[in-house]
């Protein structure tokens, strides 16, 4: 009667052995919910910092609602000319995205010359600021209009252009410390903690038109030039948040650039490159979590199952039911209307006779009597032939439109869900929803909202993701041995 005991004992120890050998091999699944710059840069980098003789994560799924990946990147046609329509431009010192572009061998766009672009405020009445302009082909009469031009704005708002200079220079520089390398720069577990560490967090705690009056800027250029590059940006007065409102003033610096052919492509490459299965125009409907996984079930009615979930797109204007329930601050989308026009502007509408003496550039101040935040030439075709891109808070209207353009050839309408209303001081939602391996990237929006920006969301979510799935088995000692961030700066 013993021999049996043992044998069946002898059984089970190999068919525990065999389950435990394969549920070692079947790394999680990871699910993510958009396709955007933050969803497609967290596959990159969990595929980037996993161990590759032991991979952390198993297979990845993408799903996005739309039937294109890139989110909140996108362009738009215009007459047979493609421009962007969402996220526009990078700056140069986006080191993330900069990686991107050079390792999936895009095009950068060079930006046009600064001396070839006339600018003016409009204050729904009149110019209360403008540059010359010079549509001169001779290059040295080019550069003469551009010193000239450079005199003016010197004259109307002095020595606070260089004390905003030293303002946006000191936030980029704490920015920089995101790129520090993966030894010395910490997981961070939220928002807070992480904004806390590169010396950023104050910033959200004020309004920006604080934070400019502290650092000596006049109240004309608060209320006109950087006004005019927040309306532009965010779509919001100086009352936003300081931290956002300098990466809105460092969005309006020289050489910036973005991606030839459109900065989707970024996302496209990296879902390529990162071996994702990828669900296009599959919207999630609820997430459940049971047990050791998360249940997901899609508006067509399809259900897939995972260990990790990471939502890398703004739930604020979704309707993904959670079990159990999670719980984020409330916090409103800042809509921006993009309207695309390929015409002409009316010249009685800025009270002028000649059309060369609109700026190429029209910003505006904060009053109710402007419609509009910016215009701006995308393409001049000819003379009497141009494409304008207008910002605005609403949709503009016919009729309206009809006034500003005295000729309108085609006109597309774009209402994007751009980015958080920022409301100092701000409040965070969780980096990890529900305590286990629910992850938000977009809760760092609330600190600001740039295409680099959610790229470190992203690569700060991969790292915690990882490290939370190894720490009881042991430390996560690798990622100081995949490619090092510090880097970029030689590198790029």
């Amino acid at each position: 009667m013993e021999i049996p005991v043992a044998y069946s004992l002898l059984l089970l120890l190999l068919h525990l052995q065999i389950f435990t050998s394969e549920s070692q091999s079947s790394p999680p699944t990871v699910c993510i919910l958009g396709s955007g710059i933050g969803g497609s840069s967290v596959a990159h980098f969990l595929r980037t910092y996993s161990d590759p003789s032991q991979p952390q994560v198993g297979s990845i799924r993408i799903f996005e609602r739309h039937g294109v990946v890139g989110g909140r990147m996108a362009t738009v046609t215009v007459a047979g000319d493609t421009f962007e329509s969402g996220g526009s431009i990078l700056h140069p010192k986006n080191y993330h995205v900069l990686n991107f572009t050079k390792y999936l061998n895009l095009t950068v766009k060079k930006p046009s010359a600064e001396s070839d672009s006339s600018f003016g405020i409009w204050d729904g009445n009149k110019f209360v600021f403008k540059t010359l302009t010079s549509n001169c082909r001779l290059q040295i009469l080019r550069k003469i209009v551009s010193i000239a031009n450079s005199v003016l704005i010197f004259l109307r708002y002095g020595f606070s252009l260089f004390r905003m200079e030293n303002f946006v220079e000191g936030s980029v520089n704490n920015f920089l410390k995101y790129y520090e390398g993966l030894e010395s720069r910490p997981v961070f577990e939220d928002v807070e903690q992480m904004l806390k560490w590169s010396g950023l967090f104050n910033l959200t705690t004020r309004t920006l038109e604080e934070e400019l009056t502290d650092a000596g800027l006049s109240t004309t250029l608060i209320q006109e030039l950087v006004t005019v590059i927040t309306r532009i940006n965010y779509g919001q007065s100086v009352s936003m948040s300081g931290l956002a409102g300098a990466v809105s003033l460092a969005g309006s610096g020289g050489n910036l650039w973005s991606v030839e052919g459109g900065n989707w492509q970024m996302a496209a490459g990296l879902i390529n490159c990162s071996n994702v299965e990828l669900h296009l125009g599959e919207e999630i409907d609820s997430l459940s979590h049971f047990g050791e996984q998360y249940d997901l079930k899609t508006t067509k009615g399809t259900n897939y199952s995972c260990e990790v979930v990471v939502v890398a797109t703004p739930l604020d204007e979704l309707n993904i039911h959670f079990v159990p329930g999670i719980s984020i601050p409330p916090r409103k989308l800042q809509h921006t209307h993009t309207t695309f026009i390929r015409g002409l502007l009316n010249l009685s509408y800025f009270g002028f006779r000649s059309l060369s003496d609109i700026p190429e550039l029209v910003g505006t101040i904060e009053t109710s009597v402007v419609p509009f935040s910016s215009i701006s030439i995308l393409k001049r075709h000819s003379d009497h032939d141009m494409t304008y891109k207008m910002f605005s808070r609403s949709q503009m209207e016919d009729d309206l439109l009809d006034q500003i353009f005295s000729v309108r050839n085609e006109t597309i309408k774009i209402d994007w869900a751009a980015y958080p209303v920022y409301q100092a001081p701000e409040v965070f939602a969780p980096l990890v929803l529900d305590g286990r391996h629910l992850y938000y990237v977009n809760a760092f929006e609330n600190a600001a909202s740039t295409m680099e920006a959610s790229a470190v969301s992203a690569e700060n979510i991969a790292r915690l993701i990882l490290s939370r799935l190894t720490f009881e088995a042991r430390p996560v000692s690798h990622l100081g041995s995949a490619r090092d961030t510090s880097k970029m700066h030689s590198e790029l």
